[in-house]
This record gives structure tokens, C-alpha cells and sequence, in this order.
């Protein structure tokens, strides 16, 4: 499995907006080859960024989402610059173990 995460830092006032976007997504990750899932997850203190995390079969389907129509789609009218608190970060990982309740 291949996971990716973006590191988004948030201005103040911005949550809502930013959340609500995901709600409304453009595209259809859901329908993309070798997609698993995806997760928002909040931040549960200030100085933190908001963490979007998206689960996918192995890199190669994640290489296809990020070259498709519906990548470009869902991010074609981004929020404004003073909706962020920084740049983001983007990093990607190979699962080596996974652990779950029985």
C-alpha cells in the first residue's frame, strides 16, 4: 500500500472554508483506479496543519490519479494565498507493517 499525506497550515478563519472544500470535492477520487481512501484530519491544537491523507493500492495508481482529468479538476480554483499560514508539505511512504484490532 502507498500513503500519501499534505501537510496544509490553515490560517485562523479559514477552517470552515477549507473543510467545506472536501466536502464539495470537484473530482472523483473515489472512482480512480487503485484508489483505497481518504481522510481529513483536523488539528487538535494551534501551530498544527491540517493533514490530508489518501490510501492507494501502490504508487503507481497514485502517479495515474495525479495525471488524470480529475486531479486537475479538483485542484483548479484553489483557495487564496492568505487562506494558508505556509507552504505545505507533500510526503509519500511505502506501508512496511500494519496493525489492526482483531
Amino acid at each position: 500500500m502507498y500513503i500519501v499525506t499534505n501537510r496544509v497550515p490553515v490560517a485562523g478563519g479559514w477552517e470552515e472554508t477549507f473543510e467545506e472544500r472536501f466536502r464539495r470535492r470537484a473530482g472523483q477520487i473515489e472512482q480512480q483506479a487503485g484508489f483505497v481512501a481518504m481522510q481529513v484530519l483536523r488539528p487538535d491544537g494551534p501551530d498544527t496543519p491540517y493533514v490530508v491523507q489518501t490510501s492507494w493500492r501502490d504508487k503507481a495508481s497514485f502517479e495515474a490519479w495525479v495525471g488524470s482529468e480529475d486531479f486537475r479538476a479538483a485542484h483548479a480554483d484553489p483557495m487564496p494565498k492568505e487562506a494558508f499560514a505556509g507552504e505545505g508539505r507533500m510526503e509519500a511512504f511505502e506501508v512496511v507493517i500494519t496493525a489492526k484490532a482483531p
